[in-house]
């Protein structure tokens, strides 16, 4: 499928960093030998250098199980992951180690990504120990340099994690996720932990370092909002399966795929109750099990406007505009409501 989009590609020109092709992602069910959780069926996408990829999704749509795959914390059963012309997927443990430090994972809970034994200079410093670094001075001024880069003083180097507050943690795992100079950074709930204001600071930071160091991002939340407001281009995961890659602009102006468009629906309007609209989506129904996903479109279970044909054909994820891909049999015949019209209604 990657091929088939590379061909109508408009817009982008460069080689992408990241090539994901039909990644598939299963685990055994305890006690039941035959069944199998289908965690993540077919996701393909690219990352392209400099650019923000979000991911988004329900809990339990395998978007973390994504993030876990390409960082080969866990082994796909199929499909490939190629960071730039190397095969992730095929690296032995060895291999894997000499093109680790060219990615970097940074997780939810910043409490427990720190070992508190340890001060923030150790922890920072550790992925420097581990590929070999042995120059101290190098190593305290490398630390040092991080922490002012991530907006904490080289004196929060001599803390442990709990004198730390929880923005503060997160940042001293950034600083770590950056200390091998990474092309590619995978931000899995990275700011779900933290409080409201926090959050804000913690996306500008990423902001910043990506223009100053030229990152690429696989950003992963729940939050639309949030995914909104760093990504380039958001994928929109149900069920382990891609419904949509959109421009984030086009996403939020006019979703393509009927869950899109109800995850739209349900980001809080900021207006009094008396002005706000009330057409907002409500999905009936529970996310059918990943044991025995729906036949045809494994959202039709839940979307008002499924068919005969979704509840017996798996929709492509097929182009719709440039850099656009949707996976909906009806996308061309639906008119869904984006952020913006839903305003408007309200008022």
């Amino acid at each position: 499928m990657v091929g088939a989009l590379t061909d109508t590609r408009k817009q982008r020109t460069d080689a992408p960093l990241l090539t994901v092709k039909d990644l598939v992602v299963q685990f055994p069910v305890r006690g039941n030998r035959k069944a199998l959780v289908h965690a993540v069926d077919g996701v393909s996408f690219e990352i392209y250098p400099k650019e923000t990829f979000g991911l988004i999704g329900e809990s339990g749509s395998g978007k973390s199980t994504v993030a876990r795959a390409i960082s080969r914390l866990i082994k796909p059963v199929s499909g490939s992951i190629t960071l730039g012309d190397v095969r992730l997927d095929e690296l032995t443990a060895r291999q894997l180690r000499r093109h680790r430090h060219r990615f970097q994972m940074i997780f939810q809970d910043p409490n427990e990504a720190l070992d508190p034994r340890m001060t923030v200079r150790s922890s920072i410093a550790e992925p420097m120990r581990i590929q070999g670094h042995i120059d101290r001075a190098f190593e305290r001024k490398t630390v040092d340099e991080l922490l002012e880069r991530v907006g904490l003083d080289p004196e929060h180097g001599d803390r442990h994690p709990h004198e730390l507050s929880g923005g503060q943690r997160q940042r001293v795992n950034i600083a770590r996720a950056l200390t091998l100079n990474p092309e590619l950074l995978i931000c899995d709930e990275v700011v779900s932990a933290l409080d409201v204001s926090i959050q804000a600071d913690i996306l500008n930071l990423f902001t910043r370092l990506q223009a100053e160091l030229d990152l690429s991002y696989l950003f992963i939340t729940h939050d639309l909002s949030v995914v909104a407001h760093i990504s380039d281009r958001i994928g929109v995961m149900y069920l382990g399966r891609l419904m949509e890659i959109s421009p984030t602009e086009d996403l939020v102006a006019r979703p393509g795929h009927p869950y899109s468009e109800a995850l739209l629906s349900a980001e809080p309007q900021a207006m009094p109750s008396t002005h706000r609209t009330d057409d907002r989506i409500i999905l009936q129904g529970e996310l059918p099990s990943p044991i025995t996903p729906p036949s045809g479109c494994v959202f039709h279970t839940r979307c008002q406007y499924a068919t005969d044909r979704c509840r017996n054909e798996v929709p492509v994820l097929r182009i719709t505009a440039p850099n656009r891909w949707v996976a909906c049999h009806h996308t061309d015949d639906l008119q869904l409501k984006g952020t913006a019209e839903r305003r408007s209604t309200a008022e």
